[in-house]
């Protein structure tokens, strides 16, 4: 068969491939990057879905409109108020997850041989989605403080791109928090070039201790000018359920209208019954105690990884210690003649039983082999103190 030639420049995902290997016994997987499904509001759930069937069935299990469920368009609106920012249901749409989002960018902005600038690493499904639309992508630096902003103009300025990708809080793979004043920096950036900033926003939510800066579409109504230039994609998926695959998207009313025209050659509109559940869900008020929960939880098994990556790696590993999400991000140091190859150290850990992703296909440019992601969202602390100190072994 002959396959259309968007496909020549893609491939399959790496930890999707990385998971075949994981059905052996014992093991003990940091590759994943999925919530803890221990962590899901069962009760909660059940009761909102048998809510959404006794109070409005024909809207929980008919056909709905491709922008979104209205009540959840609503509440979705409330939710986002509570982050600071001032959104009217019609100025977002519902997505089915946030990577329907990313995928519905790539076909209203993307042509063919378009440049997009994205973090270098960055989500690997976007180096893939934008790919396939034909985008050239350029990487910019990352450190700790998330995108560095200097390189960014540089960037910006030199290349010209359709527009910028960024998951300024806790990204993945790297875990990175944008600090304040690089977010504002990027809101000037995309007034100075009239540049389109798309910002990902799934792990937002999940922080440990201290909440992290406001998103940059929160801080758009300090900078004036910027909220036309501005893309926010936000997800439920890390925060309540990857299977209900509820996300959503706000943009400039033309690309949100671009956006649901395309959607509805992909699939018409996100599961209706989906919205319903997820709408009476937020209206019970029960997200607050959730978030509480998790993110006690969450942050309790990152501070379990990086003692135990002290502990039993030392200086042959250095990292940040992540304030949110579900990622660390690590380099392999090469100290004392140890390993600095991740994928070679990938196929020593699954002999010992613990598996990790390389951080190299997160690359869209030069990538870096001495790099990792490992997760920490769906072990334990006994199994991540375990799983660390194989991974030792393994080093």
């Amino acid at each position: 068969m002959q396959f259309a030639s968007r496909l020549d420049n893609v491939e399959t995902s790496a930890i999707r491939e990385l998971f075949k290997l994981l059905g052996k016994p014992g093991i003990i997987s940091f590759a994943g990057g999925f919530p803890d499904s221990a962590m899901f509001d069962v009760e909660g759930l059940k009761e909102a879905s048998q809510k959404a069937l006794t109070e409005e069935p024909g809207g929980a299990l008919q056909y709905g409109a491709t922008e979104g469920y209205e009540p959840l368009r609503t509440q979705l609106s409330a939710f986002m108020k509570t982050k600071g920012v001032d959104v009217d249901p019609s100025g977002l749409i519902v997505t089915t997850g946030s990577q329907q989002a990313l995928d519905l960018l790539g076909k209203t902005m993307i042509s063919p041989g378009d440049k997009v600038i994205v973090e270098g690493p960055t989500f690997l499904a976007t180096i893939q989605c934008f790919r396939l639309y034909g985008a050239q992508l350029i990487s910019a630096p990352i450190d700790a403080n998330g995108v560095k902003t200097d390189e960014l103009e540089k960037l910006i300025a030199e290349h010209k791109p359709k527009f910028v990708y960024l998951i300024p809080t806790f990204g993945n793979p790297s875990g990175a928090m944008l600090s304040l004043e690089r977010r504002k920096k990027v809101l000037e950036l995309a007034v100075k070039y009239q540049t389109l900033i798309v910002e990902d926003d799934p792990y937002g939510d999940l922080y440990f201790g201290e909440a992290p800066p406001p998103s940059i579409l929160a801080l758009s109504k300090d900078v004036p000018g910027s909220r036309e230039l501005l893309a926010h994609c936000g997800s439920l998926s890390k925060v309540l359920s990857p299977g209900l695959r509820i996300g959503w998207m706000i943009a400039p009313a033309e690309l949100l209208a671009k956006a649901t025209m395309c959607k509805q050659f992909s699939d018409a509109h996100t599961s209706t019954f989906s919205q319903a559940t997820a709408a009476q869900y937020l209206k019970s008020g029960r997200m607050p105690a959730t978030l509480a929960h998790v993110r006690e939880v969450y942050g309790q098994r990152a501070q379990a990884m990086g003692a135990a990556l002290e502990r039993e790696l030392g200086d042959a590993v250095s990292f940040t210690q992540p304030q949110g999400g579900l990622f660390f991000w690590a380099r392999l140091t090469g100290a004392n003649g140890k390993l600095a190859d991740a994928n070679e150290l990938a196929k020593r850990a699954i002999e010992k039983l613990v598996a990790f992703v390389p951080g190299a296909p997160f690359f869209a440019e030069k990538p870096d082999v001495a790099t990792l992601r490992l997760s920490f969202a769906t072990a334990d602390v006994a199994k991540i103190e375990e799983g660390v100190k194989r991974l030792g072994q393994a080093l």
